[in-house]
């Protein structure tokens, strides 16, 4: 909270800019670089966009969703790190198993996997999101199997049954096993499956997440009397909507969603791994060169409302009323936070 507070004020200090045939004065401060500011992270999100178009094989992608049922959710609140990372485990390998099943693909499959806990109103919703090729890696590494259909990789069914029980058979080694009510052993766990064309769509798609939570400043309409007013998009209706909180309510709804201190939201398994990254050149050099059809992409995440990325920040400072490029006049030194055990980290 102080981190986003203190964005881009004098608290973190920054430049100012001077303008001589018009006197005009411009104060640009720093950034708080915190993974969670709405503010933050569009130079990350495109620096990142761009590495992992590198990784894109010349093949159909599919997004594959898993999606932690409605009982382990309050205990996921509450033992975030354990929970998170079993999440990513169990789904994962269950992703795997299926796959190296010959009637579906018969080999190692690649993925890109990133966390997410909310929904389009910031309700708590941990689920993980797969950028998968349609198609995986034979046994000697030699080879590359094909899925049995560009429009399908796996029976989502039969994945939603084996991801329960990775995830129940490694709780069981924890002691939040009993913790969990017996029921949610039985019911039906949701995996969701749609092709992604040549995955460009959805790396897009993702690369803001990584960088922010589910909310940028342009989505807030109104502060007024104690009251948060911001719209999102229904999944259902396809519609805008807009809703009113009590600020303490909107303040506990975003901080739900911050993570642990250094946990990794962005996981790569099979042969996107970086110990595979030189066995991955090999499988690009036994694929075509002719990129993959990018065909029209679904609703993405049925629980999402993409944010709008800002635009990059220009290098020049430019007078806001003459247009010429502003001189830099001094630099503004940072503040010692009241309360705080040390200072936040520049950018």
């Amino acid at each position: 909270m102080e981190a986003i507070e203190h964005c881009r004020t004098e608290a973190l200090g920054g430049q100012v800019y001077h303008c001589s045939p018009c006197d005009q004065f411009r104060y640009s401060y720093h950034s708080c670089q915190n993974r969670h500011c709405p503010k933050c992270g569009n130079d990350g999100a495109t620096a990142w966009l761009a590495r992992q178009r590198d990784l894109l094989l010349p093949v159909p992608h599919f997004l594959v969703t898993f999606t932690l049922p409605d009982f382990l959710r309050k205990l996921a609140r509450s033992h975030q790190k354990l929970i998170y990372n079993l999440l990513f485990r169990a789904s994962s390998a269950a992703l795997q198993q299926l796959a190296l099943d010959p009637r579906w693909v018969g080999g190692q499959l690649g993925l890109v996997g990133v966390l997410q806990t909310w929904t389009r109103d910031l309700h708590y919703h941990p689920h993980v999101h797969y950028l998968v090729p349609a198609g995986g890696l034979s046994a000697d590494a030699q080879h590359w199997l094909p899925a049995k259909h560009p429009r399908f990789l796996a029976p989502v069914k039969a994945l939603g049954k084996i991801f329960r029980a990775k995830f129940r058979d490694a709780l069981k080694k924890t002691l939040l096993y009993r913790q969990v009510p017996p029921p949610t052993w039985k019911q039906n766990w949701v995996v969701h499956c749609q092709p992604a064309g040549s995955g460009q769509a959805v790396l897009k798609y993702l690369a803001p997440y990584l960088f922010r939570v589910a909310l940028s400043n342009n989505r807030i309409l109104k502060l007024e009397d104690g009251q948060v007013t911001f719209r999102y998009q229904d999944g259902q209706a396809k519609t805008q909507k807009v809703t009113t909180l009590p600020a303490p309510e909107f303040i506990r709804r975003f901080l739900q969603h911050v993570l642990p201190h250094r946990f990794p939201k962005l996981r790569y398994y099979g042969f996107f791994r970086s110990r595979q990254r030189p066995q991955l050149q090999q499988l690009k050099a036994l694929l075509s060169l002719t990129p993959a059809l990018e065909v029209p992409l679904p609703d993405l995440a049925h629980n999402q409302d993409t944010p709008n990325q800002p635009e990059p920040r220009s290098q020049a400072i430019l007078c806001p009323q003459c247009g010429r490029p502003m001189q830099r006049l001094e630099e503004l030194p940072r503040q010692m936070l009241s309360g705080a055990p040390r200072p936040i980290r520049p950018p």
